[in-house]
């Protein structure tokens, strides 16, 4: 898993990642936003809900937390080994928007998500235990994983589903 030396870098390789995630996007038709295609998992339309999913996700936990409320990993409804029905779920939240309008509201809401980051401390973000959720798993994880994890390293596989996806499609 790739390294941070602070809080800044990551927030530069998020805003870096998503940008090129999001771009692989412009040239897709409308028409095709709901097309999946034999190879990919996902269509352009799903990938981005999921995305979005996820972001939205990471910052409810926090602010639940803050609000002293009990937070719930993944969330209500799913548990970690569930996966797929919260992934539908973002799917679902999101199949009425265009694919315009899901790249818009991907833009609105990374640097919604980077303003939230920003708000954290290097402490916060670099010491594990320093959120209840984040320590919520076993695995103990400091901030910055569960940021980089659904956040940086899914933007790039993505990316590179995206292109598979639109290879595929070309060639169909």
């Amino acid at each position: 898993m790739q390294d941070y030396k602070s809080k800044k870098n990551l927030i530069a390789e998020i805003e870096k990642t998503a940008n090129l995630f999001i771009n692989e996007f412009l040239d897709i038709k409308e028409d095709d936003k709901d097309k999946l295609i034999e190879g990919v998992d996902r269509t352009p339309a799903q990938m981005i809900a999921y995305q979005l999913g996820w972001l939205d996700l990471i910052m409810k936990w926090d602010k639940d937390e803050a609000e002293g409320k009990q937070v719930v990993t993944p969330c209500e409804d799913y548990k970690w080994n569930n996966l797929g029905g919260l992934y539908q779920s973002f799917y679902d939240r999101f199949s009425s928007y265009t694919l315009a309008e899901l790249q818009d509201l991907f833009k609105e809401r990374i640097l919604a998500f980077v303003q939230w980051f920003d708000g954290f401390t290097e402490e916060d973000v670099f010491t594990a235990g320093s959120r209840k959720w984040a320590s919520s798993t076993p695995s103990n994880w400091p901030v910055w994983k569960w940021v980089h994890i659904n956040t940086v390293a899914p933007f790039k596989s993505f990316r590179s589903k995206i292109r598979k996806w639109k290879k595929l499609n070309a060639n169909g």
